[in-house]
């Protein structure tokens, strides 16, 4: 899976394989998740959020466990 490096103080890069809905997130302090099940609006709607993580907690946080 293809990480984006992003800015933000709480999110280093996310991937996204749209083919089994996986969405992986690696935080600043260095661990990764898998998240599954996640649609691909939540994916560009985190990778276009002005705070991202903000809309991490308020959409993906505790949604679309693997």
């Amino acid at each position: 899976m293809e990480m984006i490096r992003v800015s933000s103080s709480a999110i280093r890069a996310i991937g996204y394989d749209a083919a089994s809905r996986r969405m992986r997130i690696t935080f600043t302090e260095g661990h990764t998740y898998d998240f599954c099940g996640v649609p691909i609006s939540v994916f560009n709607g985190l990778l276009h959020a002005g705070s991202k993580g903000r809309y991490y907690n308020d959409n993906i946080r505790d949604r679309y466990q693997c």
